[in-house]
């Protein structure tokens, strides 16, 4: 049974430190988001990023590859795993609308959790709705008395918790620094884990929902999970450590660590990117076609077909095939695939591709 979250802690030196370091990286990454000529255009991939290694933390296989070329192919895929990542991506844009008139909450909660497992893995463990039984973590086929943690029972422990945790959503005025609460809000929701399925990614997806409400980020820019993802087994311990020991400040570094580290490269990627969007624009000064609204398209997605040509830009299909071969010529695009009867072909932005997929730092 957790305690409630806490209304103010004493944050040890080092804890004080990683604070620091986390607040100057977010506020160079919010600059940047102000600041870069077309952020928006970032959004998507970066969205994407943070989608993917949240699933694949729960053991979803897909690659950036393949999620960003069924969103080129109008979303269309046939594979569970990159669904189950499309379904993070439309969860989060479905609480970023729910935020314009409703308050970070259970409702919202409910409402985002219920289309992240709609129509993949774990639909059947009733999406929307809070658990009204007990559930467990552990290996598959591990029973109750061998988990490796039981969360609250549902009635009246974890329904309790949940109501103390709305109420700290809410409460901001004087309280603890934005990030240290943020922190907070995601280890108690892992720990009450009050649903039957999707808490992991539902508790990082929180994470991004509430820098957005408490306005700390303009765009989703921050992409955290690849950090828990790559140090997977630390997040599990640090979270369990605050469980079973009370190990608060260790967590709340690793947290804000990440936050830095994770800010930092999404403003080293989003310069790099940002450059060669303006090298491929300088490039084209005196061209009158829409080759420059193609370049836009292929930093949004690097994953184009005709289809996904005609559709954005609105030209006809003659037109993009144009456009394709004009920036294929130009060594920015490269066939990627061929497939289906009529021989579709798909292209990708080789180099945008590498800058997205680069190793962090």
């Amino acid at each position: 049974m957790p305690a409630p979250v806490p209304r103010g802690l004493d944050l040890d030196q080092d804890t004080v430190r990683s604070l620091s370091d986390a607040d100057r990286a977010l506020g160079r990454l919010a600059g940047a988001g102000r600041l870069l000529p077309n952020p928006h255009l970032l959004v998507q991939p970066y969205l994407t990023a943070e989608a993917l290694a949240s699933s694949q933390i729960e053991g979803t296989q897909a690659s950036l590859s393949e999620v960003l070329e069924a969103a080129a192919d109008d979303g269309d895929s046939d594979s569970v795993d990159v669904r189950e990542v499309q379904n993070y991506i439309a969860a989060f844009e479905l609480g970023r609308r729910l935020l314009q008139d409703l308050p970070l909450s259970l409702r919202l909660i409910r409402a985002v959790h219920e289309r992240l497992l709609t129509g993949v893995r774990g639909e059947e463990k009733n999406p929307g709705e809070f658990r009204t039984s007990q559930n467990w973590i552990g290996p598959p086929g591990m029973g109750l008395a061998d988990a490796s943690f039981v969360p609250p029972r549902h009635d009246p422990e974890m329904t309790g918790a949940l109501a103390d945790w709305e109420r700290f959503l809410h409460e901001r005025e004087g309280g603890l620094p934005v990030l240290v609460a943020c922190a907070l809000i995601h280890y108690q929701f892992e720990t009450i884990h009050p649903f039957l399925d999707g808490n992991g990614r539902m508790g990082r997806l929180i994470i991004f929902l509430y820098l957005l409400d408490v306005c700390e980020l303009s765009e989703p820019l921050l992409y955290l999970s690849p950090w828990f993802e790559r140090s997977r087994q630390t997040y599990y311990d640090r979270l369990q450590g605050v469980r079973e020991r009370g190990e608060m400040q260790a967590y709340l570094q690793y947290f804000l660590d990440g936050v830095a580290v994770q800010a930092h490269d999404a403003v080293a990627r989003a310069e790099r990117l940002t450059d060669l969007q303006q090298q491929y624009r300088s490039d084209l000064t005196g061209d009158r076609s829409n080759a420059v609204h193609l370049v836009d398209l292929i930093f949004a997605n690097p994953f184009v077909t005709t289809a996904r040509v005609v559709r954005e830009l609105d030209i006809s299909s003659p037109g993009a095939l144009n456009l394709i071969r004009k920036l294929e010529g130009l060594g920015w695009l490269q066939e990627a695939r061929v497939s289906g009867r009529g021989g579709r072909i798909t292209w990708v932005a080789g180099e945008i591709m590498r800058l997205l997929t680069a190793p962090s730092g």
